[in-house]
C-alpha cells in the first residue's frame, strides 16, 4: 500500500482523535471573529493580518484595529499612518495598512461593503492570496474550502497525503484527495495540533495519540 493510500485510510480515525485532542488547546485566533457582527470582514482583516505573524500578535492587534473600525465604511476613516500604529508590531504593518484601506475601498465600490464569499473575488482583493482567501471562505461563510497555512502543508506531507513543495500544490493535491466532508475543519485541526505537538523539528510523537497511524515522513528526531 502506498503512503498515501495508506494515509487516506487511516484518515477518518487521525480525525476522530484529532477533533477530540484539539479542545485541550486554544483555537486558532481567526475563528473567535468568526461570530457576531460584521464577522466575515473581521475574518478577512484578521487574516490579512495573521500573515507572517505570531497568533498572539494578530489577536491584540486585530482587537485593537476593531475597536477603532469594525467596517469597511469606519476602516476609511482613518489614515494610513493610524492604522499602521495601531496594528504594529505584525509583520509587514505598513503594507498591510495601506492593503485594508484598498481592500475597503473595493468592497464599498464592487460589494456594497460587504465581503463576497466566493474564492475567485476574494483573490482579486490588494493583498489576500489563496491561505486568506481559503480562511474566509471555511470560517466566514462556511463553504468548502482547503486553506493551507504552513502546518497543513507540513503535516499533511508528513502523514503521507501529499508528497509537494509548497503550501499551493498541498492545496491542489488535498482538493482532489481529502474528502469534501473534512475540508472546512482541516485547517483548524491542524493548526492547533502543529502548534502544540506537530512541531516542525523534534515533534513530541511520544505524546501524539495520532504516532501509531503515522509514518513520520521527514522526520528526523522526535521527543
Amino acid at each position: 500500500m502506498t503512503s498515501q493510500k495508506a494515509a487516506l485510510s487511516y484518515l477518518p480515525k487521525m480525525i476522530r482523535i484529532l477533533a477530540k485532542e484539539v479542545r485541550q488547546w486554544k483555537a486558532p485566533i481567526v475563528g473567535t471573529f468568526a461570530e457576531g457582527p460584521h464577522a466575515a470582514f473581521k475574518v478577512l482583516i484578521s487574516t490579512v493580518l495573521s500573515l507572517r505573524t505570531k497568533d498572539k500578535t494578530t489577536e491584540e492587534a486585530s482587537h485593537r484595529l476593531f475597536n477603532l473600525a469594525d467596517t469597511p465604511q469606519k476602516m476609511l476613516t482613518l489614515s494610513a499612518s493610524r492604522i499602521e500604529r495601531t496594528i504594529y508590531p505584525v509583520g509587514f504593518y505598513r503594507t498591510k495598512a495601506k492593503n485594508i484601506l484598498k481592500i475597503c475601498a473595493l468592497l464599498i465600490e464592487k460589494y456594497l461593503g460587504k465581503v463576497p464569499g466566493d474564492l475567485e473575488e476574494l483573490l482579486a482583493l490588494p493583498g489576500v492570496g489563496r491561505k486568506t482567501a481559503n480562511l474566509v471562505v471555511t470560517v466566514a461563510y462556511k463553504k468548502p474550502g482547503i486553506c493551507v497555512d504552513t502546518h497543513v502543508h507540513r503535516i499533511s506531507n508528513r502523514w503521507g497525503l501529499v508528497k509537494t513543495k509548497t503550501p499551493e500544490e498541498t492545496e491542489m493535491v488535498l482538493r482532489k484527495v481529502l474528502p469534501e466532508k473534512y475540508w472546512i475543519g482541516y485547517n483548524d485541526l491542524l493548526v492547533c495540533f502543529g502548534q502544540n505537538l506537530c512541531s516542525p523539528i523534534s515533534p513530541h510523537c511520544g505524546r501524539c495519540k495520532l504516532s501509531l497511524f503515522c509514518p513520520k515522513i521527514s522526520v528526523k528526531n522526535f521527543r
